[in-house]
């Protein structure tokens, strides 16, 4: 896989060179959605020539981060077609020309989908995912696919077998947390615009915290997972993971859709909008009521990032919010206990028979057989496929958000709580503690409070940067609402991110 990446780079850089189009410096860093419109409308430079320069940053500037698995060969092909369409219609789709990067484990056509294993390492899917067709029909250009957590075993880390282990681009001795590593490492990195990760527990939020990004877990329901390597499907979410709640606002909006072969996305119907931009308010904070769960804290949470979180909410307070602090849920320890189901090896096995279409490759006991380089992966695989029901000592089945009684009675109790004290949101610190050494990615796993409440509850999450602390290393606030209210997780994320503008690159060489 890593030589196939290195020829392709070859390829498209020899391409870029003898392209006989005039030459464009283009600032990558930091560069939005909106930025990109704008220059497209003004003639600053062309699909093509914004495809070119991403390109040649991930050709320079990746090969110590490790972010990023393959380059698509047809990425030029397909900015081209854009640029013809731009200049019959002047007309610009709603992701026109926006290069994106996507986990290794949700399916393009004709670029390898992994999941970061040797099992899946030459499996070409024959159709997009669901999500991955909305996005190209808005416009999208898929650039790359990026690397994770074999399986998206790990929240701790992104190491593959197909990739090895990617690096925090803001400090590269440090983990830029799992799944999703990749597509945090490489969007904080400004190699895409716009990136794409799955959430079981964590990874789409705990890689944007660690990667100073802004992160969308979507309520259960609202965007489809079909097309998608699973890991535990009662839970897993798609999402978009940018650099600015803007960004990911306008990426989200496109992916909702019903999608009858994801029968979770039928609850949606009736609780979606067709603008979510709308909610893009500067002072979006004045007015709200914020909640503070610090239940999640009690723990050993590590002083630089309680002092954070504690400038996070004066922050919110001086910004209009007003902030109800040490909102206590009852009974929490008891609800949060026995949330989590082994579905792995049912869920894998469909996708397998669904897409994969391989005789010699249809159990978990056949991935197990064709191996791993990692033992933390080969140590779940093992561990999978013995389990296939709920962890812990109760026996009530293992159903989805909305049947589930253990996941029904954890968020009514949420919802109670929010309601009794009108509030539109309770915030916490994505992580209690800062990112682990990459050596030591086990020891120093502390302080995820991602998994506790949203992948149950079913509610929507957002992370969005709220500082840094020594040693360079990025800090997100987490923003939890009902089900379905992107719309005010949107508003108060933004005006949050409005009024303190926490977000800033990496420094690479």
């Amino acid at each position: 896989m890593k030589f196939l990446s290195a020829l392709l780079f070859a390829i498209i850089l020899f391409s870029c060179k003898n392209t006989p189009e005039k030459e464009t410096t283009i600032n990558l860093e930091e560069i939005t959605i909106e930025q990109i419109h704008q220059d497209y409308l003004a003639g600053t430079y062309t699909c093509q020539e914004l495809v070119k320069a991403y390109i040649e940053r991930i050709h320079k500037l990746d090969s110590s981060i490790n972010s990023i698995t393959f380059i698509n060969p047809e990425a030029l092909e397909v900015a081209k077609g854009l640029d013809d369409e731009f200049q019959k219609s002047k007309d610009l789709r709603p992701l026109h020309g926006i290069p994106i990067i996507v986990k290794d484990n949700i399916n393009v056509k004709g670029i390898p989908t992994t999941a970061g294993s040797i099992a899946l390492a030459n499996y070409y899917p024959e159709e997009d995912a669901f999500i991955i067709k909305k996005l190209k029909d808005a416009g999208a250009i898929i650039i790359a696919k990026s690397n994770m957590a074999e399986w998206a075993f790990s929240p701790m880390h992104s190491e593959s077998s197909t990739q090895g282990t990617t690096r925090n681009p803001y400090n590269l001795d440090y983990v830029p947390a799992g799944s999703s590593g990749g597509t945090a490492a490489s969007i904080a990195a400004n190699f895409g615009t716009v990136g794409l990760g799955t959430d079981t527990g964590n990874s789409i939020r705990g890689p944007s915290s660690h990667c100073s990004l802004v992160g969308f877990r979507t309520t259960l329901g609202l965007v489809s997972r079909s097309g998608i390597v699973p890991l535990m499907l009662r839970n897993d979410v798609v999402g978009p993971m940018c650099r600015s709640v803007a960004d990911a606002t306008r990426v989200m909006e496109v992916m909702i859709g019903n999608d009858p072969k994801d029968p979770i996305t039928e609850y949606s119907k009736g609780n979606t909008r067709n603008d979510y931009q709308q909610f893009l308010v500067k002072n979006g904070l004045e007015g709200s009521r914020i909640g503070v769960l610090r239940q999640l804290m009690e723990g050993n949470t590590d002083p630089e990032i309680a002092t954070l979180f504690n400038k996070a909410l004066a922050d919110l307070s001086s910004l209009g919010a007003e902030v109800v602090d040490s909102v206590r849920v009852s009974n929490f320890e008891e609800l949060r206990k026995d949330q989590w189901c082994s579905t792995f090896k049912q869920d894998v096995e469909d996708f397998l028979i669904d897409y994969v279409h391989s005789d010699s490759l249809k159990t978990i006991e056949d991935i197990i057989k064709i191996g791993t380089n990692s033992e933390f992966a080969k140590s779940r695989l093992e561990g999978y496929a013995n389990k296939t029901d709920r962890w812990g000592d109760i026996l009530v089945p293992c159903l989805n958000a909305y049947e589930d009684s253990r996941r029904i009675d954890f968020r009514v109790a949420i919802r109670q709580v929010m309601d009794s004290l009108k509030l539109d949101a309770i915030v916490y610190p994505t992580w209690n503690n800062k990112p682990a050494r990459i050596d030591r990615f086990q020891e120093e796993y502390k302080g995820d409070n991602s998994q506790v409440i949203s992948p149950h509850t079913g509610q929507p999450a957002f992370t969005v940067p709220m500082g840094f602390t020594t040693n360079n290393l990025p800090a997100g606030i987490q923003f939890l609402g009902r089900m379905y209210d992107e719309g005010v997780l949107i508003k108060l994320a933004y005006g949050y991110e409005q009024g303190t503008k926490h977000r800033k690159p990496p420094q690479l060489n």
